[in-house]
């Protein structure tokens, strides 16, 4: 059984030939009681007071918990944004890998369309030079011709005259 203070208050002795001076025993056991009501008090205080510590450690643990579970899930998230970062940073990488390839391919089959123009108007210099040289040629040879029919025409004139002038 549990002794209260009010039961060290009420507590009642046997006088004896000898005993004790009452009034003596009564103060003791007042103070006693004041002393172990003072003490029960603190107990009950200390007692709420380990309780709402108690409360406030599971609170905290609580929230330990869910930080810890708010940390590692941004950290998932964190990892899944670099992932998501670098796949998307190699799909713009190969994008443009595959455009400068189609530029490049593009620019290959430009500069050989210009080279075969090239080659093709250097086919139609040669031949429009050796059409020219040709012309000048045939030309040269007509006017080579027709002085060569001129001088026969003079001379035969000129024969024409001295047979003329000789009759």
């Amino acid at each position: 059984m549990a002794l209260t203070p009010l039961d060290i208050q009420q507590q009642r002795f046997r006088i004896g030939l000898r005993g004790y001076a009452t009034k003596d025993v009564e103060a003791f056991l007042e103070q006693t009681a004041n002393a172990f009501e003072d003490l029960q008090r603190e107990t009950h205080r200390l007692a709420d007071e380990n309780k709402k510590l108690q409360s406030d450690i599971e609170e905290y643990q609580r929230r330990e918990g869910t930080f810890k579970r708010a940390l590692l899930h941004s950290q998932r998230v964190l990892d899944q944004m670099q992932e998501n970062a670098r796949r998307q940073a190699e799909v713009i990488v190969a994008e443009a890998e595959s455009k400068a390839d189609k530029l490049l391919q593009h620019a290959q089959n430009r500069v050989a369309q210009l080279q075969d123009s090239i080659a093709g108007l250097k086919r139609q210099r040669i031949q429009v030079e050796e059409e020219i040289t040709f012309v000048i040629e045939t030309h040269r040879r007509m006017l080579e011709a027709g002085r060569e029919s001129a001088r026969e025409s003079d001379e035969q004139s000129e024969k024409l005259k001295i047979l003329k002038t000789a009759k």
